[in-house]
């Protein structure tokens, strides 16, 4: 934003900052000299329009609140991840019991979780097995969040991704 002489136009539109009302058009200079006469800046703000507008304000104290605007915003925003839960086709039931309690704090907290479920050897003769497991795994985390990606195999590994409820 160009402030006081770094302004291009001759003349300008003035916006007082503390009452907010309209000035007039005024030459660059009568402006620049009723800003610094408060002791403040003069900021352009619609450069587009004709003439352009400018505003009567202090500029580091609008740079920062704008930043601090900016930072409130990013702190406020859930960034989702995608958080792994491996799982095998003859994982026993209360291995199981484990990592669906992960699974379910992970959908709790907001993210996406990729069940993986590794064939190793001759495992790979029982891929109903595997089907199985994913199945009983969508079951459990049903009240958590529903399937994105159902179970479908990778080479020697099924993959199903879970993804949360909407709030």
């Amino acid at each position: 934003m160009p402030l006081n002489h770094d302004i291009t136009a001759k003349e300008v539109r003035v916006v007082d900052d503390t009452t907010g009302e309209q000035l007039g058009v005024l030459s660059l200079n009568e402006a620049v000299a009723r800003a610094s006469a408060k002791g403040l800046d003069l900021v352009l703000m619609a450069a587009k329009s004709n003439p352009p507008v400018c505003k009567i304000m202090d500029y580091g104290k609008y740079k920062y609140e704008q930043s601090k605007k900016a930072n409130l915003a990013k702190k406020r925003q859930h960034v989702m991840q995608i958080k792994e839960v491996k799982v095998g086709a003859n994982t026993d039931v209360h291995d199981m019991e484990v990592k669906m309690r992960n699974a379910k704090k992970f959908l709790e907290q907001g993210n996406k979780v990729k069940v993986s479920l590794r064939f190793r050897g001759r495992e790979m003769a029982h891929t109903d097995r595997g089907r199985e497991q994913m199945k009983n795994v969508a079951g459990f985390l049903e009240e958590f969040g529903k399937p994105e990606k159902m179970p479908n195999m990778e080479g020697r590994q099924m993959i199903m991704i879970v993804a949360p409820h909407k709030k």
